[in-house]
């Protein structure tokens, strides 16, 4: 491929998945807003798909700092929405889980979310949206590899 040919790519990528992350982000967010933020949402989400884990393998799955973590995760829990159990072995090893009063907001807001999305999903060919979010998937793979290489050179 040409230069300026992927010059034009790149920016067409740049701006089309600027433009769909902020979108996507926006009506999430009008969505749930009234009980969570966007970050509370997807942590919510990350912990109900695991029932259990920690703030470090939170702080890994975000790529953000685990004081960030920490900070969500606080207001999560004097909300009641987060449950904090000691490890009985180690007991600086705490694990996160959804409490019940977590559950529902996470069922309730997840239901929400998936009713956004499936009301634009539904705009697309099946073959199509099959085959985005192959492509996407395939993204995710490349990313990851590339963040590998990246904190294995630090």
């Amino acid at each position: 491929m040409d230069f300026d040919r992927l010059q034009e790519i790149i920016q067409r990528y740049e701006s089309v998945s600027f433009s769909v992350t902020k979108k996507a982000e926006m009506l999430i967010k009008e969505e749930i807003s009234e009980e969570l933020t966007s970050d509370q949402h997807f942590i919510l989400r990350y912990i109900h798909s695991k029932e259990k884990c920690t703030s470090t393998e939170l702080a890994d799955v975000f790529h953000v700092k685990k004081s960030s973590i920490t900070a969500i995760i606080n207001r999560l829990v004097t909300r009641e929405l987060i449950d904090r159990e000691r490890d009985s072995e180690d007991r600086r090893i705490v694990y996160l889980s959804l409490s019940e009063k977590g559950e529902e907001l996470f069922k309730l807001s997840e239901e929400k979310v998936h009713q956004l999305v499936g009301s634009f999903i539904q705009k697309f060919e099946k073959e199509e949206i099959l085959q985005f979010i192959q492509t996407y998937e395939k993204l995710d793979g490349f990313l990851d590899e590339l963040i590998q290489c990246k904190e294995g050179e630090q």
